[in-house]
């Protein structure tokens, strides 16, 4: 790891990445494209030390409150959080001045923050996101190494719900040729269906590579799937989208079986409902039945 003073932390949509890099070492992470501008080993974690300084001056000065976002880049539940705690930090800030927190992770280390949560939660809204990409929990370990496997995940996706705490999770990447079928997203399905998720981001079933992403890609199928990276070059070249031949099959799969559960499966809803700020009433859990 490696430490950094940074300018700002919050983008224009209240998005902030407390770290740059990651250790969990998912063999498709779209995060290691060279378009991101990470120019430092991506193992080699960039620590933004000034970002609860930052981030406090930031919602000092907000005229209105706003959902808070972490994680779209860079998994604030890194290796590293554990001791470093600066997630842990952000929250309680966001918490003391009464934000939203939206926070997408693959890792059980949220559960540490559990009481910050609830806590901001009830006050606002606080939603965890997961992504769930294998059913299969031996795949899971090839191609998402280092981080909680989609059991662990799915125990998380529960006892947030045991708490209240909404759960949105993404079904993606898709691989094809690797977990593109029925089975594997009708495993996913079933564990959304049981933690009660709110809603399910899919964008199609596919996976997305660029420059610095495909050649990470490209080498981790080499040594895991020997031919598999032959097969992608010959298929599908250059190109930044890789859909799988059984997209149209799965969407529909996907969508019908969210529809008959009340998930939400619609992109638009899903960032909608996870960019709305709920300001909740603190005297709403003091009114007995009836009166």
């Amino acid at each position: 790891m490696h430490e950094v003073e940074v300018k700002g932390i919050l983008s224009p949509r209240n998005g902030m990445n407390i770290y740059r890099g990651c250790t969990h070492g998912c063999i498709y992470c779209d995060s290691r494209s060279k378009c991101y501008q990470i120019n430092h080993d991506f193992e080699d974690i960039e620590v933004k030390v000034n970002a609860p300084e930052l981030l406090e001056k930031a919602l000092r000065s907000k005229r209105k409150k706003c959902m808070i976002g972490t994680g779209s880049m860079c998994d604030p539940y890194i290796h590293l959080e554990s001791h470093l705690g600066n997630t842990r930090k952000c929250l309680e800030i966001i918490n003391s001045y009464g934000f939203g927190a939206s926070i997408l992770t693959k890792s059980s280390r949220i559960l540490r923050d559990l009481d910050l949560l609830k806590e901001i939660n009830n006050k606002t809204k606080c939603v965890v996101q997961m992504t769930l990409t294998s059913y299969d929990e031996d795949l899971c370990k090839v191609i998402e190494p280092k981080v909680s496997t989609t059991k662990e995940r799915f125990e998380v996706l529960k006892i947030m719900q045991d708490n209240g705490i909404p759960t949105v999770v993404w079904l993606c990447p898709v691989l094809p040729y690797i977990n593109d079928t029925e089975d594997n997203i009708n495993g996913i399905l079933d564990y959304c269906i049981e933690a009660k998720v709110h809603g399910i981001i899919c964008f199609s079933m596919g996976v997305t590579l660029r420059e610095g992403d495909r050649e990470y890609f490209y080498e981790k199928l080499d040594e895991h799937f020997p031919g598999m990276k032959e097969r992608y070059i010959k298929q599908y070249g250059n190109s930044y989208e890789v859909t799988s031949p059984n997209n149209r099959k799965l969407m529909d799969l996907f969508k019908r079986r969210c529809s008959s559960h009340g998930i939400i499966s619609d992109v638009g809803q899903c960032f909608q409902y996870l960019s709305e700020f709920e300001e909740k009433n603190p005297y709403e859990q003091l009114t007995l039945p009836g009166l």
